[in-house]
């Protein structure tokens, strides 16, 4: 099946959300390339970029489930690139 390269940018306002999150991105884990999260504690909020390969809709999947948790925003960005098999 044909992949796509994408970031996601998530906001993670409401901490009850970290815990279900992560579980998210375990489940997800043979397609993420790697995550990086950093802790904005003056705002109470934290922000986290993932980089994935993955069929399109299964990040579109990801996305959509990442999003429909409380107080979590997520916005992706694919590459035009299309190729490989994850």
């Amino acid at each position: 099946m044909e992949t796509r390269v994408a970031v996601m940018s998530v906001i993670v306002e409401d901490a009850d959300s970290v815990e279900p999150l992560n579980a998210l991105l375990h489940q997800y884990g043979q397609h993420i390339i790697g995550r990086m999260g950093l802790p904005y504690r003056a705002r109470g909020i934290n922000i986290i970029s993932i980089a994935i390969d993955a069929p399109q809709d299964t990040i579109s999947t990801l996305a959509g489930r990442i999003g429909a948790l409380p107080g979590v925003s997520v916005k992706t960005a694919f590459s035009n690139q299309k190729g490989g098999v994850a």
